[in-house]
């Protein structure tokens, strides 16, 4: 769709202007928010993406979870089938340049985890709505692998919010998560509107 191509590469413009500091201030906000809520503090398993580039850093929230004895999973790409698996992480040394880039665990550290175990998902994206609709990057991984997690288990996303828009263009195929948190803000999909 010509329309997602063209809002992908305008947030990704803007989310490439911010500055080294100001993700990092924006994202350690974004921590404290994601850890002051209640889906967060009780989810003993949690599957967080390893951020890249300009994303909303996870690094710190991977390795503080660890240490306060979360169980941390992250996701590992199957390029062919567009896929992740998910895979237990015990140590943030452990993760190693996978595919496009993004840091995975070694593969003598790769633990599988069945999707259903896990009882918080953080997703990435590019865009998102406040009906927390999702714009990722097009490759259709987190698509297909959320198409697979059982409904009960909630799916939240990291934002800057300027990633925040009116409203998403999207297909059935686009799964949507239950909820968007930004340095500003908490955007939760079943009341529609922020907390």
């Amino acid at each position: 769709m010509e329309e997602k191509e063209k809002l992908r590469r305008e947030i990704l413009a803007e989310r490439g202007k911010l500055s080294e500091e100001a993700v990092t201030e924006k994202s350690r906000k974004i921590k404290e928010n994601l850890f002051g809520l209640p889906e967060f503090e009780k989810a003993k398993m949690v599957m967080f993406y390893v951020a890249k580039g300009k994303e909303v850093r996870t690094e710190e929230m991977i390795k503080e979870s660890i240490k306060t004895g979360k169980t941390v999973v992250v996701p590992v790409s199957k390029v062919e089938e567009r896929d992740l698996i998910p895979s237990l992480l015990l140590d943030y040394g452990e993760l190693v340049p996978g595919t496009y880039g993004i840091l995975e665990p070694r593969e003598e550290c790769r633990r599988p985890v069945p999707p259903e175990k896990l009882e918080l998902i953080v997703v990435p994206g590019v865009a998102f709505d406040r009906q927390g609709n999702r714009l990722g990057f097009g490759r259709g991984f987190y698509d297909n692998f959320l198409g697979k997690v059982p409904s009960h288990v909630p799916c939240l996303s990291l934002a800057f919010e300027l990633q925040i828009v009116e409203e998403l263009p999207f297909t059935e195929k686009d799964v949507p998560v239950d909820g968007v948190v930004t340095e500003e803000d908490i955007y939760h999909r079943d009341k529609g509107q922020s907390d």
